[in-house]
């Protein structure tokens, strides 16, 4: 049977590439019938709670060298068949997460990268980091279309070496919705909703500003924003930027309209807050992000979405252009929440078209999609060792 080996942050680490990597391991693992044990080599600072007495978790110093090196012999000797990658900058020790070349040079492997950043215009460090794993890895993984484009214009990558998977969402359940909405006491409120780490940058106090714009329009509107403060910006400013939003919702008047929930939220909260809420919104002002993770959720739960016109935002929503507001646009962002909010009929109707879309995003389907490309990459390999003779291939696409 082929065993699929993980590089990544791991659960429990409370962050989002950790949930990301554990619901596709588990969801490849479904899809293959696999009963065996898919090893994850778990980046680690130090600080991470690990289960030291599970045999399918590999440690890996984050900030150790030639702990990189030794992995890759580890693997080598295993019965891996094949190790999926999902690469981040900075989960890896050195600059810009440098370390983890020397894991991949090493690896005789095949090797699958799921970039989980990818910049139109790469500059160094990022560069010639990026363009190394891409060249050594057989497949490449991307969540956003656009990245394709971007990785073989930057790289001269064949764009037949990279393949586009949607990002995994969980399925929804809408009959648990109204459930959610009593438990939380939004049965009465028109409710919008922002989640993740908090930090600046990420437009939360436009929509505060021009917030009693709407409350004006729709009286009952509650804006939740969900999430604790982002333990770098916490180290560097504590709460300074929760503080300035606190202090503008005050002058704006609009205590009984905002809602700060300044908390860890677990998988299964998240679940239930984003099918709790009426819309989702996410006024980034930088429009280079290329996957989000929260919009995804948003998408594939099947909720209404409003969003600035970021690259993965432009990538999910193209057919549906007037939900792509840019961050300036004050005048627009109020009719459009307004509108939506007040009409029942009309949030019903986005609800469906954004249930279309994503369908195709929920974890089953997206493992079962994850599973075949490992597969026939596996296939691949074998075919490439036994027309070699059994000599060592390097990379089965190269």
């Amino acid at each position: 049977m082929m065993q699929v080996a993980y590089v990544s942050t791991y659960v429990p680490k409370k962050c989002g590439l950790a949930t990301y990597t554990h619901h596709l391991r588990q969801n490849v693992k479904d899809a293959r019938w696999w009963k065996g044990m898919d090893p994850v080599i778990v980046l680690s600072d130090g600080n991470d709670q690990t289960d030291p007495g599970n045999p399918a978790l590999w440690p890996l110093p984050k900030e150790q060298r030639d702990a990189y090196a030794k992995m890759a012999d580890k693997i080598n000797q295993s019965d891996v068949s094949l190790v999926s990658l999902q690469h981040e900058f900075g989960i890896f020790g050195g600059e810009a997460g440098a370390y983890i070349l020397d894991f991949v040079r090493q690896l005789k492997k095949p090797l699958i990268t799921t970039f989980h950043t990818v910049f139109e215009n790469p500059a160094e460090p990022y560069r010639s980091i990026q363009q190394a794993i891409a060249e050594r890895s057989d497949r490449i993984i991307v969540m956003n279309r656009k990245a394709v484009a971007y990785l073989s214009n930057a790289f001269s990558i064949p764009a037949e070496k990279i393949a586009f998977i949607p990002h995994g969402t969980p399925v929804p359940n809408p009959q648990a919705r109204a459930e959610f909405r009593n438990r939380l006491r939004w049965a009465d409120r028109k409710v919008m909703m922002t989640f993740g780490l908090l930090s600046r940058g990420k437009g939360i106090e436009r929509i505060i500003e021009i917030l009693p714009d709407v409350v004006r329009a729709v009286p009952n509107v509650l804006y939740a924003i969900v999430g604790q403060t982002h333990p770098e910006v916490k180290k560097r400013e504590g709460e300074s930027y929760r503080q300035q939003l606190q202090k503008l919702i005050r002058e704006k008047r609009l205590e009984n309209h905002v809602l700060m929930i300044d908390r860890y939220i677990s998988e299964e909260e998240l679940v239930a807050y984003i099918t709790a809420c009426d819309l989702y919104i996410t006024p980034y002002p930088g429009m280079q992000q290329i996957t989000s993770g929260t919009l995804a959720y948003a998408v594939g739960l099947g909720r209404p979405v409003l969003t600035t016109p970021y690259s993965y935002a432009q990538d999910l929503l193209g057919d549906y252009k007037q939900l792509l507001i840019p961050f300036d646009a004050r005048s627009q962002w109020v009719e459009m929440m307004s509108e939506l909010l007040s009409h029942d009929s009309v949030l019903q109707q986005w609800e469906k078209r954004m249930a279309r879309i994503g369908k195709s995003m929920h974890w089953p389907l997206v493992g079962k999609k994850h599973a075949l490309l490992f597969a026939r990459t596996v296939e691949m390999a074998q075919e490439k060792w036994q027309a070699a003779g059994g000599k060592q291939v390097a990379s089965v696409t190269g």
